[in-house]
């Protein structure tokens, strides 16, 4: 589930992306209030917790406890697409105790016995197939690296499937074939969620833009 850092920085992006169509002052305007709004919000909020707080602790089997690794890092290569993994130490550990587990569309990665606890991460339903016989993993200073071999030498747009759909339900609310109908829907959102103090800023610019044009259209009422 995304933080509320992770959500306004994405409305941010989305207001920059809506800024760049913009021709209307008054909309230009707005936009650039709300742009400022969220600037300050990202800015006042708490800092990230530290990286440990990111791995949860789930209950303890036999032998100690699993944690479940949440941080990692990706790029890709034209052959391959790499996942980082920080663990501290873990290139003291025995070759065994670091193990992958690799199909076609998914890994499993374990790492048994580090400072008494063992770690997990399991991605499935990776975007594009790769080949378990290519793929592998290296262990360096206080980093694991998992490379996975693409089948086909493409460029990857996320590491799953899921990650893709999440991004195209995201964009279609703005991504139309008519750039206007686009900043329609976010100045709706912007209505919506806004103050009254903003409300007002947008009903008149939706007054002023449709009385030069001579359509005399209701403003906002949602």
């Amino acid at each position: 589930m995304a933080s509320a850092r992770e959500e306004l920085e994405k409305d941010l992006e989305e207001v920059k992306e809506l800024l760049k169509k913009a021709t209307r002052k008054r909309t230009h305007d707005v936009l650039m209030a709300e742009k400022y709004k969220l600037e300050m919000e990202i800015k006042n909020l708490p800092p990230p917790k530290l990286k440990e707080d990111t791995m949860e602790e789930e209950k303890p089997p036999a032998g100690g406890y699993t944690v479940k690794i949440n941080s990692y890092g990706w790029d890709q290569s034209d052959k391959f697409v790499k996942i980082y993994i920080t663990l501290n130490g873990v290139q003291q550990l025995a070759a065994e105790n670091v193990q992958v587990h690799f199909t076609e569309r998914s890994f499993d990665l374990l790492v048994k016995n580090l400072s008494g606890k063992n770690y997990s991460m399991t991605f499935n339903n990776l975007l594009k197939p790769i080949s378990v016989e290519g793929s592998s993993r290296k262990i360096k200073t206080d980093m694991i690296l998992v490379l996975c071999r693409k089948k086909r030498e493409e460029k990857w747009d996320c590491l799953t499937q899921v990650e893709k759909e999440s991004k195209e339900k995201e964009k279609a609310s703005y991504d139309t074939s008519d750039p206007g109908e686009g900043l329609m829907n976010l100045l709706k959102k912007m209505y919506a969620e806004g103050d009254d103090e903003m409300k007002r800023t947008i009903n008149k610019a939706w007054v002023e833009s449709r009385e030069k044009q001579g359509k005399g259209d209701m403003p906002l009422d949602m």
